[in-house]
């Protein structure tokens, strides 16, 4: 089994992501696109099994001063159109809506901090279903539209579109459910300014000094959901 995955800055890595694709005997490959790195080409993205886009404080409309975006959004058309496993972590679930063709713009409100999700009731019995709260990881201040035909999953107080499934294959998150005490470290030190106080913005402290029990609740239900995206079923 092959995982790949864009980074597109430096203190935003896999984290416990990482863990898991240990764990499960993946061959990991990655793409640091701020590095000016090459995207895999058609043949490459064949032997591709997940494809996972880390999130980034640029935005996907950023292509003017960033033009490896334009790129990346069409390699990742090409992943869903390829059927291929798909999971977006913040920009990255931004980037799968944009790819497939839908808005990404501000939020009315900056979420960044730990704040509780609502997991969405829908019927579709083969989408993952979240908890009906769970406290997670947010940094984020924009929001997109979701795809054409993608299941909402998860919302919170600040923002309607948390997380989505298109199909079986492919998951979006807004938030970060990687999060590692390193992570949160490199978080605050990268993009701290961001830390401006706000209805749905906590201070540094708050965020790094998070409990061993939410890390941990975050890890256990990130690779119950990478264990679901990367199971060998189809809708029906």
């Amino acid at each position: 089994m092959r995982a790949h995955y864009l980074q597109h800055v430096a203190f935003e890595g896999l984290g416990q992501i990482e863990t898991w694709l240990d764990r499960q005997g993946y061959q990991v490959t990655g793409t640091h696109l701020y590095r000016d790195e090459q995207l895999p080409d058609a043949q490459a993205l064949e032997e591709i099994d997940l494809l996972i886009v880390m999130g980034g404080p640029m935005s996907v409309n950023d292509e003017g001063q960033l033009p490896w975006l334009a790129a990346e959004k069409a390699f990742i058309r090409q992943a869903v159109t390829a059927d291929k496993q798909v999971l977006g972590i913040c920009l990255g679930a931004q980037l799968i809506a944009s790819a497939l063709g839908q808005a990404v713009y501000p939020h009315v409100e900056r979420e960044i901090g730990w704040f509780a999700i609502q997991g969405n009731t829908h019927h579709n019995g083969a989408a993952f279903h979240f908890p009906e709260q769970v406290t997670v990881l947010h940094w984020h201040g924009e929001t997109f539209d979701l795809p054409h035909g993608a299941v909402p999953l998860a919302s919170s107080t600040a923002c309607a579109n948390q997380a989505f499934q298109l199909g079986r294959s492919v998951i979006g998150l807004q938030f970060h459910l990687e999060a590692t005490r390193a992570l949160l470290a490199d978080f605050v030190e990268a993009d701290g300014e961001s830390l401006q106080p706000a209805d749905f913005v906590q201070p540094a402290d708050a965020i790094v000094g998070v409990a061993d029990p939410v890390l941990e609740q975050t890890s256990a239900l990130l690779y119950d959901l990478l264990d679901y995206l990367t199971r060998e079923e189809t809708i029906t």
